[in-house]
């Protein structure tokens, strides 16, 4: 039952690390890979043999732990900016438009642009790879707006430069190394190691919480790329994978209404596939509700409750428990000690158990960071070493369109990807244009206007090439946004 989800809340300091921690070795323990990300720095100890902390020692003797052993876990570690683990990258258009407005901090109208200008490159075959391809389509669409207005409605300046300032401004946080190829391959997530452990992958945080969007988004966008990726599975003996969402809170922060739709289908549906997501966050009411109501296990931590707002919170995670007749919830849930809980699990027929007040097992490795030396080492024992590590260029939108901007022709049209002929719309449009040994007169904006007849040929072109041509696939969401991912 570990794949129908689950919460870890509590308030700061009452021990959510640690129960995340000795979750995560009790999944590797079990065959299950795990995924979760580091946002304090002190999980990477989860690689290395426990036992040197005196805490640990004295709660196994007040536990009466017979025969408890330490012991680290296989563990890969991950770093958006490829430096405490091997980089992870997504394209542009694997994101999407809908995600990546949301990390633009775009308002309506700048969204709808963004969506338009997807549009175009996905009609037009353009692979939008990595910023510059971005920056280089706004730009062809903003300098071609009234060629697109017809088809596809207004494109303001306005909205053009917005986008652009954002996109910079992102990059400037570290974007620029997270948009490109190799992209990341989810197979890698799902390794175990030779005794048959899960490989718990860590995703190096402290860095990428100071731009909090940017954490909740990628995260969202990787368990989107799961639920597109993993086959249907329904309830396996073990689930293929545990993924922990560390500081919740940030992916409902000022969310919009159909993203946070979105993620409620998700969350629903990918237990289906063989995931398990664990919340991780201080307040159960940081969980909208149709969230929280498919979290079925529970480890609550204790609440504070020095305000009538918080006296009110305590009662709210109180109701959510099935009452345990021999204890009184919601004053527990005020005196719970640290490496204390209240812990509800799903039966085997999926239903809740009823609340008990329960202590939370020591882990059996290392608590707190590592040093430098021994994260290298593991990274570069890993399995993975030299795939991530040196970022692909191929053509793309930057380059076809660079290249366009030196060619002259009658129209702003976009060439072919890598130098193929134009075939029978190319040729007709090409005729089309042509014919008069005298230049044509210029318009206002610089650029010659178009015949008639070469209007209504690129309009068919772009119908014809919108219902059967080649699109490129985002793969946000999968089947949810309209599309699968690219191959």
């Amino acid at each position: 039952m570990a794949n129908r989800h689950g919460l870890i809340a509590g308030a700061t300091g009452t021990g959510k690390t640690i129960t995340l921690q000795v979750l995560a070795e009790s999944f590797s323990n079990l065959g299950v890979p795990v995924f979760m990300a580091d946002v304090k720095g002190d999980l990477a100890g989860i690689s290395q043999p426990g036992g040197t902390s005196s805490k640990v020692q004295e709660r196994i003797r007040q536990l009466k732990l017979d025969g408890f052993t330490f012991g680290g876990c296989p563990v890969a570690f991950w770093d958006v900016f490829g430096e405490a683990g091997h980089p992870v990258r997504s394209t542009i258009s694997e994101l999407g438009p809908l995600l990546l407005g949301r990390l633009l901090q775009l308002n309506d109208t700048q969204a709808g642009v963004l969506s338009l200008v997807f549009r175009i490159a996905d009609e037009n075959g353009m692979l939008l790879l990595d910023s510059k391809d971005l920056r280089a389509m706004l730009q062809y669409v903003g300098d071609n707006a009234a060629q697109f207005t017809t088809e596809y409605g207004n494109i303001s300046a306005a909205s053009i430069g917005a986008i652009q300032r954002n996109l910079l401004a992102l990059d400037d946080q570290g974007a620029d190394k997270f948009f490109g190829e190799p992209t990341l391959n989810l197979d890698d997530l799902l390794q175990t190691d030779s005794a048959g452990r899960g490989v718990v992958n860590i995703l190096s945080a402290d860095r990428l919480m100071l731009a909090p969007k940017v954490y909740a988004t990628f995260l969202l966008w990787l368990l989107s790329e799961l639920f597109e990726r993993l086959p249907e599975a329904g309830d396996l003996p073990k689930p293929k994978l545990v993924f922990f969402f560390d500081e919740a809170h940030l992916l409902f922060a000022d969310i919009p209404a159909p993203l946070l739709e979105k993620i409620e289908q998700v969350v629903r549906l990918i237990r289906s596939k063989g995931v398990g997501v664990y919340f991780v966050t201080q307040n159960p009411r940081d969980i909208p509700d149709n969230v929280l109501g498919q979290l079925g296990n529970r480890v609550q931590h204790a609440l504070r409750a020095f305000t009538p707002r918080d006296q009110q919170a305590v009662r709210s995670a109180a109701e959510t428990f099935r009452t345990n007749p021999k204890l009184d919830t919601e004053a527990a849930l005020s005196e719970l000690a640290v490496g204390e809980a209240l812990v509800s699990m799903l039966d085997e027929r999926g239903q809740p158990g009823i609340v008990e007040r329960a202590f939370i097992c020591p882990p059996r490795s290392q608590i707190g960071p590592i040093n430098p030396q021994q994260r290298q080492q593991i990274i570069q024992s890993s399995l993975v070493y030299g795939v991530y590590e040196n970022a692909v260029d191929r053509e793309s939108a930057y380059e076809r369109l660079k290249g366009a901007h030196a060619a002259t022709s009658a129209s702003p049209s976009i060439p072919p990807a890598g130098g193929e002929k134009p075939g029978f719309f190319g040729s007709l449009l090409s005729g089309l244009g042509g014919g008069s040994s005298s230049p044509a007169p210029r318009s206002r904006g610089g650029r010659e206007p178009e015949s008639l007849a070469t209007t209504m040929a690129k309009s068919a072109v772009r119908t014809i090439g919108s219902s059967v041509g080649r699109e490129i696939v985002r793969g946000l969401l999968g089947s949810f946004f309209g599309g699968g991912r690219r191959r």
